[in-house]
């Protein structure tokens, strides 16, 4: 309506200004009335250009996303009242739809950084879009722009990473001195904006790995002891009482032998009764030792200094080590650092630790032990034995802590397995790392 009165204002002051040329000789008042019209002109101009303005204004604020301007003109007519009003309705509501796709988005972020396991987004070349804390603390980096930069963590990591496929899972396996990494990854693939990504879910199952590792060694242990200790108690018992009953014979019928065979006889089936007796109970024995696998208490968890567990370990082993001519030394940083745990336990684990270390110097020159604890980079305490003996080699390394398997000749074979057992029940790990004839590392973590 304002546009028709402007345009209609414009023509008939037109008429006007050809009424005044023809008809009059009003020169001023022709000037006059052409200076109306030019300013009508320019006021029509305006009045368009708002509009465009305002059109303008508008598009660009959807383009940019910029919901923070506000379209409200007034005394220019009704269909501008309007104008204004739908434009102001339509940014609110795409403000609105900003913020719940920002909300959705903070939220989907944290959720993103707090899930336990690492997640991480690249393109085909290796450029990472998207990666969470779970990753960066598994790797120790605080950033990373492209895989490659994990070529001195893992380069097997990196190639696996590359290489792998959609809908692929797939093992790897890192081993970082006295750290173990199994990782497990699961790899899917989708496009965004013409580009090819690649999203990886990375876990660390080594915990979950060695748990169900030793339980599956405590049912096999209950199985087997309790099927042997069923069939070999009743041949000791047997063997036992056979044993006594020669006995008897021998003082009964000793002057009644016919010959010296007979009596010969006798004695060589004493002797064999004897010998199925004594490996009879010597198996129970043997047995019985490996159901301590399965008879570890549950760890009675209270708060001590490591230097107190220390001490009591040096006062307990100084001497063996000593007529071993060992140099031994222990550290603890920060000095008074503490240990929540079952001291009992772990002390008995470190007296195992240690008798370990002194057979493996009995051949080394200047032979050295050190027991240090201290915190890690995660903030984790670690507390370390380490000794310059033969070592263990590589081949042998993966295999120590498997119940049963020893290279003492009259080791058993139960007691890494049962010190990682303890560790495991504080939630902890127990871990090697040698390097033959210059020095072998056991970590405890906690």
């Amino acid at each position: 309506m304002s546009l028709i009165i402007r345009v209609l204002a414009i023509v008939a002051n037109a008429f006007l200004i050809m009424w005044l040329i023809f008809s009059t000789s009003y020169f001023f008042t022709t000037l006059l009335a052409v200076g109306i019209a030019i300013y009508q002109v320019i006021m029509l101009i305006q009045f368009v250009e708002t509009t465009n303005t305002l059109l303008t204004n508008f598009l660009e604020s959807l383009r940019y996303s910029d919901f923070s301007r506000t379209f409200e003109i007034k005394g220019l007519g009704y269909s501008f009242d309007r104008l204004t009003e739908s434009f102001s309705v339509v940014i609110n509501d795409f403000r609105k739809v900003r913020e719940e796709r920002e909300q959705n988005y903070f939220y989907l972020e944290t959720v993103v950084e707090h899930i336990g396991f690492g997640l991480i987004s690249y393109r085909e070349d290796g450029v990472v879009e998207l990666i969470n804390n779970s990753t960066k603390k598994l790797f120790k980096i605080t950033s990373l722009r492209n895989l490659r930069e994990l070529e001195n963590f893992s380069p097997e990591l990196v190639s696996k990473l590359m290489t792998i496929s959609n809908g692929e899972s797939i093992m790897v396996k890192i081993q970082k001195q006295d750290t173990i990494l199994q990782l497990a990854i699961f790899a899917t693939e989708f496009k965004v904006a013409g580009r090819l990504i690649r999203m990886a879910t990375i876990k660390d199952i080594q915990n979950e790995l060695e748990e169900n590792e030793m339980e599956s060694w405590q049912k096999l242990i209950r199985v087997l002891t309790h099927e042997i200790m069923n069939s070999i108690t009743p041949i000791a018992s047997i063997t036992q009482t056979l044993n006594f009953m020669i006995k008897d014979v021998r003082s009964t019928y000793t002057n009644s032998f016919k010959d010296e065979g007979e009596e010969e006889t006798i004695n060589e089936i004493e002797l064999a009764i004897e010998t199925i007796h004594k490996r009879s109970i010597g198996l129970l024995h043997f047995v019985e030792s490996y159901r301590d696998l399965t008879r570890i208490p549950t760890p009675n968890f209270t708060i001590f200094p490591v230097n107190t567990l220390f001490d009591n370990l040096t006062g307990l082993m100084k001497e063996e080590m000593l007529n071993h001519g060992i140099t031994y030394f222990a550290t603890v940083t920060p000095e008074h650092l503490e240990l929540s745990a079952d001291e009992q336990l772990i002390e008995q684990v470190l007296i195992n630790l240690l008798k370990n270390a002194i057979q493996a110097l009995e051949e080394t020159e200047n032979p050295t032990i050190e027991l240090k604890a201290f915190t890690d980079s995660y903030g984790k305490i670690n507390i370390q034995m380490i000794d310059n003996g033969q070592g263990i080699l590589p081949e042998v390394l993966d295999k120590i802590f498997v119940p049963f398997f020893t290279t003492k000749p009259k080791g058993s074979g139960i007691g890494l397995s049962l010190s990682r057992q303890i560790l495991r029940l504080h939630g902890g790990t127990l871990t090697a790392h040698s390097e033959p004839d210059i020095k072998t590392v056991f970590t405890l973590k906690f």
